[in-house]
């Protein structure tokens, strides 16, 4: 229990002693003034009775008021599990959207990395195919050479050493 409500309870219970025990002085019947007129009453009871009419507008204005929190609270619940889904569903569609970005970079990165290892292989062929070219050249010129050699020349001999 809360300090207020047992503060609360304690007045109440307090008011309750007081009224029962005095209750032959409250009964008293005494002039009341009105303010139009003036009437005999137990100005106690009708003083008891204003108290307690009181606290029942108190409780019932309290009662509306705690009523009123609890349906604004849950509005507003309502109001942030729709936000959060919404939220929850943007947050989704972006993780859907850097997936795709994502995907669209790799697929791209990965288009270059073809195309460069098709550069490379178109040149690597291409130097390959000048090589091949160079050396059926330099096979062919040396044919040449010795097809139009004379008999009598010599590939180069080392001058020769007489042995004794």
């Amino acid at each position: 229990m809360h300090f207020r409500t047992i503060i609360l309870a304690l007045i109440v219970l307090a008011i309750a002693a007081l009224a029962a025990l005095n209750w032959p002085t409250l009964a008293a019947y005494s002039a009341v003034n009105l303010g139009v007129t003036t009437v005999q009453a137990p100005l106690g009871v009708i003083m008891l009775g204003l108290t307690v009419l009181l606290a029942i507008f108190f409780i019932a204005y309290v009662l509306s008021l705690q009523t009123s929190v609890l349906l604004e609270t849950r509005r507003h619940n309502k109001e942030m599990q729709a936000q959060r889904e919404l939220a929850d569903k943007a947050e989704a569609s972006r993780f859907t959207e850097l997936r795709a970005v994502l995907e669209a970079q790799h697929l791209q990165g990965q288009n270059a990395v073809l195309e460069r290892l098709d550069t490379i292989d178109a040149r690597a062929q291409a130097r390959a195919k000048e090589l091949e070219n160079s050396n059926a050249a330099y096979i062919g010129q040396l044919e040449q050479q010795l097809r139009d050699r004379r008999p009598d020349d010599r590939l180069f001999v080392p001058p020769s050493r007489e042995f004794p």
